[in-house]
């Protein structure tokens, strides 16, 4: 097992590697194929509850009343379910949605604001709440310590795969754990990704660190990945702390997380809807952050630049194009664009590097794309795929 700085990984780690966590997932009969579709995550001691929601504007009621119960600033569980998003569901999802949390504290005996919702599938379809009520009882009786993967497998919607990861950190002879599980693969794109992630770990935090590394984290991971330019309704990430292992120094457990964070966040563009190929969009020398930021952005989500990725030509016409109606500052004379590390253009220009090298860098896959603007010190890093006809029959209709 490869060690990591200040922490190492867990073999077939999840989120409930971290102690005192358990977890179940199972079929509800919410999907029609009789997938599993509804997962449970209980702390056994109240839990520091941190939390990231979509930014858009058309919110879930899931993650309308997880924002309300994630400010109280302490959870016990979390109430998961796949195949209905429960959006644009109206009064009624809200009530549904509350009504999960209320069933999960009266079974384990805490409040209802200590218990959050998470909901993924199709929008515009009301909760069957009946099963989804049922599925609670028989969750609760399903929970134990190595629930981690059936909850994760009950997220997925399109994924092809689960996700799931552990750490360890080892700090003054103590061990504490951060675990996590996450599912996303098609409308993914910052701010957050079409995703849901629950992390956890036995590491004691208070409320405002708990909040401060959670977003720094999700900043540099799912913030930073994009598969088809599309934001979710439903986008939650929550992090559960209970203490159990004892304190950790902030830095310390800020990278363990960051790690944690950026790997879920890579399973889920690894495993993008009709993918072929994952692509590391990576801008230097941009006049400032922000700009760099928009340029590397402006690349990810173009869908000609996409497309030629897919067809193995490396057509850095089109990221030029890009790059040119971004709102970066630049000089397009100055450019460089290098596929891993061989020059497409130099000075604007296309370099001498021939055709058929840079086409055999596109046919991995895994490559990265380099775009230097030499106008100052700003970087951003992007994750993406390209785009096939495999994502467009996917997605013609559910």
């Amino acid at each position: 097992m490869k060690k990591l700085p200040g922490f190492s990984k867990v073999a077939q780690g999840t989120v409930t590697t971290p102690q005192g966590f358990r977890a179940a997932g199972l079929a509800a009969g919410i999907k029609p194929d009789g997938k599993k579709d509804m997962g449970l995550l209980v702390s056994d001691v109240p839990a520091t509850v941190a939390a990231v929601f979509t930014t858009n504007r058309v919110k879930a009621a899931p993650v309308i009343v997880s924002a309300e119960h994630a400010r109280h600033g302490t959870g016990r569980a979390v109430i998961v379910n796949s195949g209905n998003a429960n959006a644009c569901t109206g009064e009624d999802g809200l009530l549904h949605a509350r009504a999960m949390t209320e069933a999960v504290a009266r079974r384990i005996g805490c409040p209802a604001t200590q218990v959050l919702v998470c909901s993924t599938g199709r929008i515009g379809v009301k909760l069957p709440i009946v099963k989804v009520q049922a599925g609670i009882k028989q969750l609760l009786g399903a929970l134990q310590p190595h629930g981690g993967h059936a909850l994760a497998e009950a997220m997925m919607t399109s994924d092809t795969v689960p996700k799931e990861i552990a750490v360890h950190v080892s700090y003054r002879g103590r061990t504490m754990r951060i675990g996590g599980v996450a599912k996303g693969a098609g409308m993914i794109h910052p701010q957050m990704a079409t995703m849901l992630c629950l992390l956890t770990t036995d590491a004691a935090l208070t409320r405002a660190m708990a909040q401060r590394t959670l977003h720094r984290a999700v900043e540099q991971s799912f913030n930073r990945i994009s598969v088809d330019g599309d934001m979710s309704t439903n986008d939650t990430v929550i992090l559960l702390a209970n203490g159990m292992a004892g304190s950790i120094p902030a830095p310390l457990f800020q990278d363990a997380l960051n790690h944690v964070c950026l790997e879920l966040a890579h399973m889920i563009v690894r495993d993008g809807e009709g993918c072929s190929k994952f692509v590391t969009v990576e801008v230097r020398g941009a006049a400032s952050d922000r700009d760099a930021d928009r340029a590397a952005r402006a690349v990810a989500n173009s869908v000609l630049v996409k497309t030629s990725w897919c067809g193995g030509d490396p057509n850095w016409g089109r990221i030029m194009d890009a790059l040119g109606y971004s709102g970066a500052r630049f000089d397009p004379l100055r450019v460089e664009i290098f596929y891993d590390n061989l020059p497409a253009v130099r000075r604007g220009i296309a370099a001498r590097t021939p055709v058929d090298s840079l086409r055999a860098v596109l046919a991995r896959p895994s490559f990265r794309v380099t775009v230097h603007l030499h106008e100052g010190a700003g970087r951003a890093v992007i994750y993406t795929t390209d785009l096939t006809e495999n994502y467009v029959t996917f997605n013609k209709g559910e």
